[in-house]
């Protein structure tokens, strides 16, 4: 029985950003316009500082006349809230014949009215992040298949965008490979998976099981990292994410101009090396062979002649590859992970 909740969302869509102005905080619709942009129509700002994501501005009347068919909500504040001041847009949106699709802890059938408007104009609601009623307990038992998994420094410092490049480097080298959401953003662009930090601790492991079965010999299971070991507020669910995968190898993620945890400021980021020491620590309950084989870093934030010199003295402090996979690409983890299956 596949557990894992499929998400089909009627395109195009119309990215809603309020007034979040900061990139972060917008991360579903920066990752729908990274990922999927020809189901993109348009953005809606709220204010003109907003965060752009470089897709056209539009109003709801304008995103309906050009075929707009839901109204994603893309922005993801910490704690997963509706903002109450969003009431009217949401509705007229329903109104206007716009799906309205929401990867929040909040549910869409909480927003006054909005359940009403829906009903009237005939469209639906979309929670995404609703985890299946049911769920197994991990087991820890080893499953056919290869399985590797993003961890980060941090949240948000590239896990998703890690694995979805990866996971495409894989089929482009011809081996078989499918990207596992775990999180709202991700499986709107994969269709499905399972919303990890919706599901009750005592299942999480089993959540990740589930999310990843027994398959191919050859085949990679591409396995999208939540929160952080090292973030005091999401520390538990990439724990049980992290012994449910049971990863043969892990990428560390991480951002290089970030210093501190991004929801606790006063805890500095760990170093590389003492990342990667206490993922394999606690990898490795579930799968003692498992090995960290590269750290992926999102160089944005650098300036362009700090990039290759930062990536050279990390890849010389853990000994590991160490690239930025929008820039670089993912073919050296690649060829990593084909290095395992010849040991």
């Amino acid at each position: 029985m596949n557990q894992t909740t499929t998400v089909k969302l009627n395109a195009p869509y119309l990215i809603f950003l309020g007034d979040v102005n900061d990139l972060m905080s917008a991360k579903t619709g920066a990752g729908l316009v990274q990922w999927c942009p020809e189901k993109v129509v348009g953005q809606l700002r709220t204010q003109p500082d907003s965060v752009d994501l470089g897709v056209t501005d539009m109003t709801i009347e304008q995103a309906a006349a050009a075929g707009a068919r839901s109204l994603v909500i893309g922005v993801a504040l910490v704690g997963g809230e509706i903002n109450q001041q969003w009431t009217d847009i949401i509705n007229l949106a329903a109104a206007s014949g716009l799906d309205i699709v929401s990867g929040l802890h909040t549910s869409l059938h909480d927003v006054p009215g909005l359940e009403e408007t829906a009903s009237s104009s005939g469209v639906r609601l979309i929670d995404v992040r609703r985890a299946p009623e049911i769920l197994p307990v991990g087991t820890g038992k080893k499953r056919s298949g290869n399985r590797v998994l993003m961890v980060g420094t941090d949240c948000a410092v590239g896990k998703k965008y890690t694995a979805l490049a990866l996971t495409q480097s894989l089929k482009d080298a011809g081996i078989k490979a499918t990207f596992r959401a775990t999180g709202q953003t991700g499986m709107m662009i994969a269709g499905e998976g399972i919303p990890i930090d919706s599901v009750k601790s005592d299942f999480i492991s089993g959540a990740a099981e589930t999310i990843s079965p027994g398959n191919d010999t050859g085949h990679w299971d591409v396995i999208e990292g939540q929160g952080s070991l090292f973030n005091p507020s999401y520390a538990g669910v990439s724990l049980g994410l992290l012994h449910g995968s049971q990863p043969d190898a892990i990428v560390v993620c991480h951002d290089a101009v970030r210093a501190t945890v991004s929801s606790c400021p006063e805890y500095e980021l760990p170093s590389i090396n003492d990342c990667i020491e206490l993922h394999l620590r606690c990898a490795r309950l579930t799968n003692p062979a498992a090995v960290c084989i590269g750290v992926s870093v999102n160089t944005s934030g650098l300036p362009a002649n700090k990039r290759n010199p930062y990536l050279d003295n990390l890849s010389k402090q853990t000994g590991l590859v160490c690239v930025d996979p929008l820039v670089d690409g993912c073919e050296a983890f690649v060829s990593s992970l084909m290095a395992l299956n010849q040991v």
